[in-house]
């Protein structure tokens, strides 16, 4: 009668139990019930970021005659904004298009270039604005929260949307007659201003330099948490 090693004799039954103990655990869950919720919380950001848009724009009969006039006015405007240390400026896109006549004939051409200008300084930002509007339009002007700024209410309505998830999932397993434990958990967060951008189409016609009044505001910054929980006993 052959002999064999006790370890040989063990080896079967404990590959049968490593390959049977994950198979136990996956029928367990599957018989468990699963759950979906949702929570969502917010958080004011104070708008302390003010961007905005200036452009010239000029018409004329030749393309060199509109670069000559554009690059002035923008000229100017860079002079103008280096006074002012703490706003950040930075050149935009530049088009230039063809007029057509009634005959689909080019009759003149148009020229537009655009500046970019950030700062934390709204009175700074609001008092260059004004300047720059007796030569310039302002395409737009917005109010938004600094990434610091945005960073940290994030994460504070995060905390708020975890414990709001947390209260939901015990009203839900309380109303069950069961405990729970979380499964999987999704963070979203999003954020706009509260208002719309302040717009100005055109370049106004006065000469007079007054500051553009900016109001701040809050940015709403709300962050939802979705995901499972496991009912169990």
């Amino acid at each position: 009668m052959t002999s064999y090693p006790p370890l040989l004799h063990a080896a079967p039954l404990l590959l049968l139990l490593l390959f049977a103990t994950p198979a136990a655990a996956a029928s367990d869950e599957a018989t468990l019930t699963t759950i979906e919720l949702s929570a969502e919380a917010a958080r004011p950001a104070a708008n302390d970021l003010a961007r905005a848009s200036v452009f010239a724009e000029v018409s004329g009969t030749t393309p060199s005659e509109l670069a000559n006039r554009v690059n002035s006015q923008i000229s100017d405007a860079l002079k103008t904004a280096k006074t002012y240390a703490n706003v950040k400026t930075q050149s935009g896109a530049t088009h230039s298009y063809p007029i057509y006549a009634k005959d689909n004939k080019i009759e003149g051409w148009r020229m537009r270039s655009e500046l970019t200008l950030e700062s934390r300084d709204s009175a700074a930002l609001s008092e260059l604005l004004g300047k720059l509007q007796t030569s310039l339009g302002v395409a737009n002007l917005i109010m938004l929260p600094s990434p610091e700024a945005r960073e940290e209410a994030e994460s504070k309505a995060i905390i708020d949307a975890i414990a709001a998830f947390k209260v939901r999932a015990k009203t839900v397993a309380d109303a069950l007659g069961a405990s729970y434990r979380i499964k999987l958990l999704s963070i979203n967060s999003s954020g706009r201003p509260a208002g719309p951008p302040m717009m100005r189409a055109a370049a106004m016609a006065s000469a007079d330099a007054a500051a553009m009044p900016i109001e701040a505001g809050e940015t709403q910054i709300r962050a939802t948490i979705s995901g499972q929980i496991v009912l169990t006993e």
